[in-house]
């Protein structure tokens, strides 16, 4: 209730009001309470699903009649150090395609967040009836500063136990999964940091405050610019960096434009390691 009264500006009493005026009115409980929380009874939940269905119908309507201008969505690590250093070469050979930018790296709902691509990793469940490319196999590896790499002796090194490592929340699973594919023997210890967001790590990283694990796609600016290094280098991963199509604007020709020209970059990334 309190996150439908940010979206919809409203308190969060006036949506408990509101809802409970519609139970008043349809004669069924939409809602159970519970002591700290609510969940749909079984009405609720069919009757919310029927809404939303009919809620992007009117979106689906409105969007094929006036068509606005392209969002993609995706992290804002992908944002800072993939995209938007690309983007401008995609203005300058199609100046008349207007984007938008979202930031998210989750699940959403791309009709009713009006999202026409997100790009992701296929760890994130894609929405129903989405139109799925895969774009690339995703290839992780340690990275840290250089004069780190020299403190600790890295790439000599083959464990972990003295080296202090970084996380973050949104990749729990990352030093298991490079160890994993690279052969590393496992380590117990817990990461000295854990950051909410890659671009944090990534940050703390290359000012030598540990060492983490990457994706090559979100350090490849760094890695050119010095700032990090990938003492061991990149291995595939267990996934792939996907791209989601809204299909309601499947037939728009500048999505088309825009997602060849997605699937090129991507294309040229995994071609050339850079």
């Amino acid at each position: 209730m309190t996150l439908a009264g940010t979206e919809l500006g409203v308190t969060h009493g006036a949506i408990s009001r509101q809802i409970q005026l519609l139970e008043a009115s349809l004669g069924v409980m939409l809602l159970r309470r519970l002591a700290k929380s609510v969940e749909p009874t079984s009405e609720g939940k069919r009757l919310a699903a029927n809404l939303s269905a009919a809620f992007n119908l009117i979106n689906l309507g409105i969007s094929q009649l006036q068509p606005g201008p392209l969002t993609i969505s995706c992290s804002a690590t992908i944002m800072q150090n993939w995209l938007i250093p690309r983007l401008g070469a995609f203005k300058q050979k199609h100046g008349d395609i207007e984007i938008r930018l979202n930031v998210n790296y989750g699940e959403v709902d791309l009709i009713r967040d009006e999202i026409s691509l997100a790009i992701r990793n296929d760890m994130i469940p894609a929405p129903q009836d989405v139109i799925l490319h895969t774009l690339i196999r995703e290839e992780i590896g340690l990275v840290c500063s250089p004069d780190f790499a020299k403190k600790y002796k890295l790439p000599q090194l083959r464990e972990m136990k003295s080296v202090p490592i970084l996380s973050t929340k949104t990749r729990p699973r990352a030093w298991k999964d490079w160890m994993d594919a690279s052969g590393f023997k496992h380590t117990d210890d817990e990461p000295q940091q854990i950051f909410e967001h890659f671009y944090l790590m990534i940050q703390a990283a290359s000012y030598g405050l540990g060492a983490a694990v990457a994706p090559r796609i979100m350090v490849d600016s760094e890695i050119a610019s010095g700032r990090l290094i990938a003492p061991y280098g990149f291995l595939a991963g267990p996934y792939n960096i996907v791209l989601w199509m809204a299909p309601h604007l499947r037939s728009r020709p500048d999505l088309r434009t825009l997602v060849d020209w997605i699937k090129d970059e991507f294309t040229r990334l995994g071609s050339t390691g850079a």
